[in-house]
């Protein structure tokens, strides 16, 4: 099967929206489990998502934040390499 761009883009674009739920809800879980502050950080400070999210019993919502990640990152890799820029 070939790739296009545009097929990665839109594959890229899914998974980047995945991560973007996964943080959003990793951040909001923190605000009701932790403290509002702890929430707010982990917003902008994207690594401490998963991190404190782990620690709080948001297992789940840390998993697909990783897998996100992940994804997003050897989707991107994939599509510099195929692509040959």
């Amino acid at each position: 099967m070939r790739y296009t761009d545009g097929t990665m883009g839109a594959v890229l674009a899914v998974v980047l929206a995945v991560f973007l739920g996964a943080h959003v809800s990793l951040a909001a879980g923190l605000m009701r489990r932790r403290s509002r502050a702890a929430g707010l950080v982990a917003l902008v400070v994207p690594p401490l998502a998963p991190w404190w999210g782990w620690g709080a019993g948001m297992q789940t919502r840390a998993i697909a934040w990783l897998a996100a990640v992940a994804l997003y990152a050897l989707g991107t890799i994939t599509l510099l390499v195929v692509s040959g820029r």
